[in-house]
């Protein structure tokens, strides 16, 4: 009978082999560590990136349900405009029914986000609310590059001109 190999040397000598073949020179560790690096760098970036595209698309969100409305306010600027013509044409009172519906247009276009630009009578030209129409000589010379006249008023909607306040300036 052939005597049964002992299993001692095989297991010392696969041992040998996967210590071996786990030994790396110092120069492809280093390679890895420079690849995990850039690995831990791109998915840093990417990370920030998306971040940044979140926090954009929330913004635009926000602008959009706050401007949402914007081209049927824009539309009924013109017709604020008819009823304070009407209304400064014709004698009317706070308790008659046309002033009344003004109020409450006016009011409920300012829940919206409507705002008039401040009346800009005897201030300095400001062109990003006011655009001006014409010029004409100023009676003094405080007067000179400043508001003499409003043609028509100006309107935001939050932060943004919707329509600039068209102005007389005095020169």
């Amino acid at each position: 009978m052939s005597e049964p190999k002992s299993k001692k040397p095989k297991k010392s000598a696969s041992k040998k082999k996967t210590v071996e073949s786990v030994k790396i020179n110092k120069e492809e560790l280093e390679n890895l560590k420079n690849e995990v690096a850039l690995e831990k760098d791109k998915n840093l970036r990417l990370f920030a990136e998306f971040d940044n595209f979140r926090k954009r698309t929330a913004k635009e969100r926000i602008e959009l349900f706050t401007t949402a409305s914007k081209d049927v306010i824009t539309s009924l600027i013109p017709v604020i405009d008819n009823f304070e013509r009407a209304l400064k044409a014709q004698n009317i009172s706070d308790d008659d029914g046309i002033m009344l519906i003004y109020n409450q247009l006016k009011g409920e276009l300012e829940k919206k986000g409507l705002k008039e630009i401040e009346d800009p009578k005897g201030k300095v030209l400001d062109t990003d609310f006011h655009e001006a129409i014409t010029n004409i000589p100023a009676e003094n010379k405080k007067d000179v590059g400043k508001i003499i006249d409003v043609i028509e008023k100006g309107y935001m909607l939050g932060d943004k001109v919707l329509r600039y306040a068209k102005v007389v300036v005095g020169n």
